[in-house]
């Protein structure tokens, strides 16, 4: 039998392997995925290169729950819903794969112009002059708003104040400060 912490459970790589629990299980080894950093990192981000996750077809038929349950996320992710329907989940293994899929569906991320993460509270600096409609006056390149909110339910846009006034800015003409 395999040692599992010596290998990565999807890609079989052997380098800086780490143990990482499903987003929405218990923390334990049972619910969770050994994965080499390139996996990890890939998974972290969200940006998957389809060619190398062609790991997950001997992946998706591991004995390992855990592992069937990831590649299913995955497979899912890429948009490859005729892999999804090929693999055969316990229905427990299936309600965790679905909540883990539900839980990414509802949680938004604000980026700004160079995909940095934003939490409401940060500080953004405008890359651009942006005429403010309605308001009468334009935001300057390199204004600093501080303590920014993240506009409900669109990705695309943070509300802050520029000159006393509230205003919503598109986050592809902000950086984080």
């Amino acid at each position: 039998m395999t040692n599992r912490s010596s290998i990565c459970e999807l890609c079989s790589s052997e380098e800086d392997v780490v143990l990482v629990e499903l987003s929405v299980s218990d923390a334990s080894e049972e619910q969770s995925v050994y994965l080499c950093k390139n996996c990890n990192a890939q998974i972290e981000s969200g940006e998957l290169d389809e060619n190398h996750f062609n790991c997950l077809n001997d992946s998706m038929w591991s004995e390992t729950p855990a592992v069937k349950v990831m590649s299913y996320i995955l497979w899912s992710r890429l948009g490859r819903q005729d892999m999804c329907e090929m693999m055969y989940l316990e229905e427990d293994e299936l309600k965790l794969a679905q909540r883990a899929l539900n839980a990414e569906a509802n949680k938004l991320v604000y980026r700004d112009a160079n995909g940095v993460e934003l939490k409401a509270g940060d500080s953004i600096v405008i890359l651009k002059d942006l005429e403010v409609k309605g308001a009468g006056f334009t935001a300057k390149r390199g204004t600093t708003v501080t303590r920014i909110g993240l506009a409900p339910g669109d990705v695309g846009h943070v509300e802050g104040r520029v000159n006393g006034t509230k205003i919503f800015i598109k986050t592809e003409f902000i950086k984080k400060a």
